[in-house]
């Protein structure tokens, strides 16, 4: 059986805080729908990565070199445009208005996401915790500066989901159901 595809112009996106589960439910459903996936978060861990330092730090730095930002978007605004695609990260739904789209936001309790951080990246919860608090307070006040965007405004979503209640997989085919029912009810798939 062929895989769906998913049509030109149209996009899926996903957003939500970190340890959300953006990037495993984004990827999964690229490989389902045989779709590509572009993430912000990479671009972003690309060009910290290219500069040899940390995440956090960048971060930190982007808090008042708005040119960071901006090459981000103009990435992901060109994916968008493209679209027939996944795009995954904070401010997706918001650059991509206007365009024929489904967007999610993906969420859990605190605790949980910060768990899932120390699991996935090797460190101590305590650790977890802080660098989490910080990059949430950081990233909240530049994109309120910059854009004029609150990040905790859900407004702009369809579909708001807590990853916390099972597991990535069923999050995978709970988002790929709505995406499948939007396709048939929009588009004549299914």
């Amino acid at each position: 059986m062929e895989k769906p595809t998913l049509p030109k112009g149209f996009l899926v996106t996903i957003s939500g805080p970190p340890g959300s589960g953006k990037s495993h439910c984004a990827s999964r459903l690229a490989e389902l729908y045989n779709a590509p996936h572009y993430s912000a978060g990479s671009i972003f861990r690309s060009i910290a990565k290219e500069r040899g330092i940390s995440v956090e730090e960048l971060s930190r730095i982007s808090a008042s070199d708005p040119s960071i930002d901006r090459e981000i978007d103009m990435r992901t605004e060109e994916y968008a445009r493209s679209g027939g695609c996944i795009l995954e990260g904070r401010l997706v739904s918001w650059f991509s208005r206007g365009m024929p789209k489904l967007s999610f936001y993906l969420t859990a309790p605190f605790e949980v996401r910060v768990r899932r951080i120390a699991e996935r990246e090797g460190i101590p919860i305590e650790e977890a915790v802080a660098r989490t608090k910080e990059r949430q307070e950081i990233e909240r006040q530049r994109y309120l500066s910059i854009y004029g965007i609150d990040i905790s405004d859900l407004s702009g979503y369809d579909f708001v989901v807590n990853t916390s209640i099972w597991g990535k997989e069923e999050i995978v085919t709970l988002l790929k159901s709505v995406i499948d029912l939007y396709l048939a009810t929009n588009f004549g798939r299914g």
